[in-house]
């Protein structure tokens, strides 16, 4: 994952343009444990903070490869807050913590060394499709939260 300035994605040809005034996850739409992640979100965000994109349109495959990330083995979660993007568990966190109390008590993990919650987080990851499998076709929104999707 390369390091990029704050909005760098705006000066990439090759991603579309897209509103980034509001927090953006991008995730894997095919897996279900990534999906059942966004139903959680979309559950506990009573502020609509988040706007959630699918990793495999062409907006989110061109923010993976801007961020020098794999495009068909989705191996995290991307997070683009303010134009800086945020990986594994630090894109985690982060999401919690903007769902607001009790949520927001997770950013004591933070204690715990990047490194190793990383780790933890890659473990999960590679596993996520034996865990919970994987969907023929991507997440569709229902018509009630299909304004805070992008692509």
């Amino acid at each position: 994952m390369a390091e990029h300035s704050d909005y760098s994605y705006r000066d990439d040809p090759s991603v579309p343009a897209f509103a980034d005034d509001k927090p953006l996850l991008l995730f894997d739409g095919e897996c279900v444990f990534c999906s059942g992640w966004v139903q959680f979100l979309l559950k506990r965000d009573r502020e609509k903070r988040y706007r959630f994109i699918v990793a495999q349109t062409p907006l989110g495959e061109a923010l993976y490869r801007h961020y020098g990330l794999e495009t068909r083995d989705y191996e995290t979660n991307l997070l683009l807050d303010r134009g800086r993007a945020y990986y594994k568990s630090d894109a985690t966190i982060r999401m919690l913590e903007g769902l607001g109390m009790p949520w927001a008590l997770a950013g004591v993990l933070r204690i715990v060394p990047r490194r190793i919650a990383d780790a933890a987080y890659g473990v999960v990851a590679r596993n996520r499709l034996r865990i919970a499998g994987r969907r023929e076709t991507c997440m569709v929104p229902t018509a009630e939260v299909r304004e805070r999707f992008l692509g």
